[in-house]
């Protein structure tokens, strides 16, 4: 039984299967079965921002058949072609994400793409990390991916194209409002958002 993140080689490629069997109290993600660890605790700000986002969408998605979720939420990704893809060697938790397809839920958490991935900036992401989620959610199939600036106060958006590709759409910053590809109604003020 692993019950410490020292026991493990960061070095080694790991599965969820490894993952199911860790019992340490750190918060690690599994990038391409590699361990990115995650901060202890976010700071205030980053949490208040994602209750914004939780409790707009949760509000906008009242009575849909959509589901708002925030993290910690295990969402598993799964290589789309190859011949790995029962084999699952990605688990992360976005701050944020949206999930329209019921069947892919369970009581772990999410099994393949979210339809929309928020991500907030926090200090302690690290720059491999976020490509690597970059890569793994276009890879994967999620069609929409925020990821929030605290510190610029501004918001990128991807859009998933017809070959498979994010695109980037232009930035959101405090005048505009944020509005979602997925959900064409959806408009959220981003000066309350990055609001103290």
């Amino acid at each position: 039984m692993i019950t410490s993140l020292d026991q493990l080689d960061i070095n080694k490629t790991y599965s969820y299967a490894d993952y199911l069997k860790w019992q340490f109290e750190e918060r690690v993600e599994l990038i391409k079965g590699k361990i990115f660890k995650m901060s202890p605790a976010p700071a205030r700000r980053h949490q208040r921002i994602s209750g914004v986002f939780q409790g707009e969408l949760y509000k906008f998605l009242d009575n849909k058949s959509c589901q708002v979720y925030s993290a910690p939420f295990d969402v598993r990704l799964t290589p789309l072609k190859g011949d790995q893809k029962n084999k699952i060697y990605t688990v992360v938790q976005p701050d944020i994400c949206v999930v329209c397809d019921q069947s892919k839920l369970d009581d772990k958490g999410c099994v393949g793409a979210p339809d929309w991935i928020i991500e907030i900036l926090s200090p302690g992401n690290s720059q491999t990390e976020m490509k690597n989620k970059f890569e793994v959610y276009q890879e994967n199939g999620v069609k929409e991916y925020w990821i929030a600036d605290p510190t610029s106060e501004v918001i990128f958006s991807y859009v998933l194209n017809e070959v498979g590709k994010y695109v980037g759409l232009q930035p959101f910053v405090l005048e505009d409002n944020a509005t979602s590809h997925v959900f064409p109604d959806f408009k959220l003020s981003v000066a309350d958002i990055f609001k103290d």
